[in-house]
């Protein structure tokens, strides 16, 4: 019983992964890159932020602004990707002078991949001061 609840969730992880790794690559591998690295830093500032909570309030402290401009330029990051990613699909479509509707809403599907990574780094951000400021 326990072998198939691992393999169930082995290929469960598996299929989350690949598609994760799939919307990644389909919202431009530039700023998507760009994105998650602005999601790491949080991250790490996050940490290091919560290490120092005890010993070194000051630290601590200074780790939100920190974590806060991080999470800040992940957003903007993802809406300079939509639209320089929205501008290039309508050049395209200027160029072919045909606006198939499945093409026009495949391109803004795409092009709504980096906002949306650029928000959630934004909210983790975020809710990560939110969780700090109460702690200290």
């Amino acid at each position: 019983m326990k072998l198939k609840i691992l393999r169930i969730m082995a290929i469960t992880a598996g299929l989350i992964g690949t598609t994760l790794f799939n919307r990644f690559m389909d919202g431009g591998a530039l700023f998507m890159s760009l994105i998650l690295i602005c999601l790491l830093t949080s991250i790490y500032f996050i940490v290091k932020s919560l290490l120092n909570i005890k010993t070194n309030i000051e630290i601590s402290k200074n780790m939100l602004k920190h974590i806060s401009d991080s999470g800040t330029l992940g957003l903007a990051l993802g809406v300079m990707g939509a639209f320089l990613g929205l501008i290039a699909g309508f050049d395209a479509l200027e160029a072919s002078g045909e606006a198939d509707p499945a093409i026009l809403a495949g391109g803004l599907k795409v092009a709504l991949l980096s906002p949306l990574f650029g928000l959630l780094t934004y909210t983790v951000s975020k809710l990560a001061i939110l969780v700090l400021r109460i702690i200290q």
